[in-house]
């Protein structure tokens, strides 16, 4: 389910949904598309960086932290929370349409690209160890332009990240290796050291970007800036895979959920604070210092609509790589939980703020 997720429908409801808006769009509020875009990577940024100083996570560890504490689930939860409280309306769905653009454009192959970097430096790192041990198993391949199957012996290196067919012959051992973000999904790492090794930031970009999670926004928002537009009968097709997402999402998200023990620590206090609280904050600070307060109702949606949960694109992620999972799961449901008291507590303060700037 995370496969079907990741690779078909997720790309499909990212595609559609931002091929949908236009350069007038963007340009309608420069303001608002600035702060966005600048506030929601660079609290993504400091979501990976304070993961890495204050609990000393790894790199990969810390991008998936930054994916569930520093992006909103404004996808699924956007037009849900935000309609009712404001209409369906121009504005509200400029705020929904500019901010989704930036999370699902933006921090989703920054993160996998991060993930990416942090697996190459691990493998490099345990490829210089000439002490490093291995395990030898029997892998399933299949056969080169056929649907055949062959069984190949690999010697498999110990806490090196593996595909999921070393995943599987290493068994109950497999089960607690994180999954090679790459080869899971393209090829088999076997014989093919060398290129396991490399740390370059540039190919862990790349990398990243050849995931349809990654390409599907990244084309979507470059056809939308060159003003080409699809035709109007490919949406009902994209329309309908994209539906096959939340549901999905959300169940594979719930058996995420439902492997781990759940367990409330320092760690999800700061990740719901941090999601909740404090980014939120710095944009409505960022909004008024930036000259928006003439407009305190827009404020306020941007408010709402970064100060969402968790996006879901995260935990899905973490599950599908075995990386970070009992934190992000834990944090995903604790501030999904608070939001019911987050939420309220900025639709009470917001009107206050406003008048202190005023």
């Amino acid at each position: 389910m995370n496969k079907l997720v990741l690779n078909i429908a997720l790309p499909a409801a990212l595609f559609i949904s931002i091929v949908k808006a236009t350069r007038k769009m963007f340009a309608q509020d420069i303001v608002l598309t600035m702060i966005s875009l600048v506030g929601v990577t660079g609290l993504f940024m400091l979501s990976y960086y304070l993961d890495k100083l204050m609990f000393h996570r790894s790199t990969q560890e810390a991008a998936i932290c930054a994916m569930i504490a520093g992006s909103p689930t404004i996808g699924f939860l956007g037009f849900a929370v935000l309609d009712p409280i404001y209409g369906n309306n121009a504005t509200t769905n400029l705020v929904i349409g500019i901010v989704s653009i930036v999370v699902n454009a933006v921090t989703i192959p920054l993160g996998l690209s991060l993930i990416n970097k942090g697996q190459n430096a691990l493998k490099c790192k345990v490829a210089n160890k000439k002490s490093s041990g291995s395990t030898q198993v029997e892998v399933k391949l299949p056969k080169k332009g056929t649907s055949a199957v062959t069984t190949k012996k690999v010697a498999v290196p110990d806490d090196v990240p593996v595909s999921d067919e070393e995943a599987k012959a290493l068994k109950e051992v497999g089960i607690q290796r994180e999954i090679d973000l790459v080869h899971s999904e393209f090829k088999n790492r076997a014989g093919k050291g060398k290129a396991a090794a490399k740390n370059s930031t540039w190919s862990s970009i790349v990398d990243a970007i050849k995931k349809p999670v990654a390409a599907a926004p990244l084309i979507a928002v470059i056809l939308v800036l060159i003003g080409i537009r699809i035709p109007t009968s490919w949406a009902p097709t994209f329309d309908l895979i994209a539906k096959a997402n939340a549901g999905v999402a959300v169940l594979a998200a719930g058996l995420a959920l439902s492997t781990v023990k759940f367990s409330i620590d320092k760690e999800v206090i700061w990740n719901t604070f941090f999601r909740l609280f404090l980014t939120p904050a710095i944009i409505v600070l960022a909004a008024y210092l930036c000259g928006m307060g003439s407009d305190p109702t827009k404020i306020s949606m941007l408010c709402l609509a970064t100060g969402l949960p968790p996006a879901f694109s995260g935990i899905i992620i973490s599950s599908r790589y075995n990386i970070y999972v009992k934190e992000g799961a834990s944090s995903v449901a604790v501030s999904t939980v608070f939001f019911a008291i987050s939420c309220i507590l900025w639709i009470w303060l917001l009107p206050i703020i406003a008048g202190v700037f005023h």
